[in-house]
């Protein structure tokens, strides 16, 4: 008989639902991910209730050659599963609904798994100017790179990503083209290493302006200047 990993319950109540889970999976709490599918309502003297809804899905736990404890999705030992699992972790510890999508388990760009966030509280996880995108995809990939060095985990909601540096580009160019007319330099908003890196690439090749970064830590800032004759 093939063994049961994963598995959706309803309850009245959310955590009815994950120890109806856990005891149909016969795991304990920290051998399973949970994901909230519906958190359900009381309706009013039970009319137009609705029960709670999760996935429990089983998950392993192990070390690495090093003694490092590993924390696995389905038995996943790659990177990627790895990193699957440590974002549900996470979220989960966190409250957020949100589902996880492995866009690419190895990708040629960044250098290691690429996961999609998206859900009714996918908001939440980008934050100012994508900060607190940021600071998920830092703790996460903290926690890869002890089993695995060098690899680089990229998180993203929604698109968002390509959605922020096709706007950072739009403004870059621009800013470059009312610095080449006034003859002025042009300070930035400060912005984090990545958005940065993106108006630097930009405007690399522009006949008009050079571009470099001043300041330290949260206030480092791009300054567009015109080229010099």
């Amino acid at each position: 008989m093939e063994e049961i990993t994963e598995i959706v319950m309803s309850a009245p109540t959310v955590e009815e639902a994950i120890e109806l889970g856990l005891k149909e999976l016969d795991a304990d709490r920290d051998e399973a991910e949970v994901e909230i599918l519906g958190k359900g309502k009381t309706g009013f003297l039970g009319i137009g209730s609705e029960p709670a809804r999760v996935r429990v899905k089983r998950v392993s736990a192990g070390r690495n050659d090093a003694g490092v404890p590993t924390i696995t999705e389905g038995g996943d030992t790659t990177a990627a599963g790895v990193a699957t699992a440590a974002v549900g972790r996470i979220l989960e510890t966190a409250g957020v609904n949100v589902s996880r999508t492995l866009r690419s388990a190895n990708d040629s760009e960044s250098g290691g798994p690429v996961i999609d966030l998206s859900g009714e509280d996918s908001g939440l996880l980008i934050g100012r100017r994508g900060q607190t995108l940021q600071a998920l995809q830092f703790l996460v990939n903290l926690i890869v790179r002890r089993q695995f060095e060098g690899v680089r985990v990229v998180l993203d909601v929604e698109n968002y990503r390509q959605r922020r540096e096709s706007q950072l580009k739009d403004m870059a160019t621009k800013v470059a083209d009312r610095v080449t007319q006034t003859k002025r330099s042009i300070t930035l908003e400060p912005m984090p290493p990545a958005d940065r890196r993106i108006i630097h690439t930009s405007l690399t090749d522009h006949p008009g302006v050079v571009t470099e970064s001043t300041g330290e830590g949260d206030g480092r800032k791009v300054t567009i200047l015109p080229k010099r004759d």
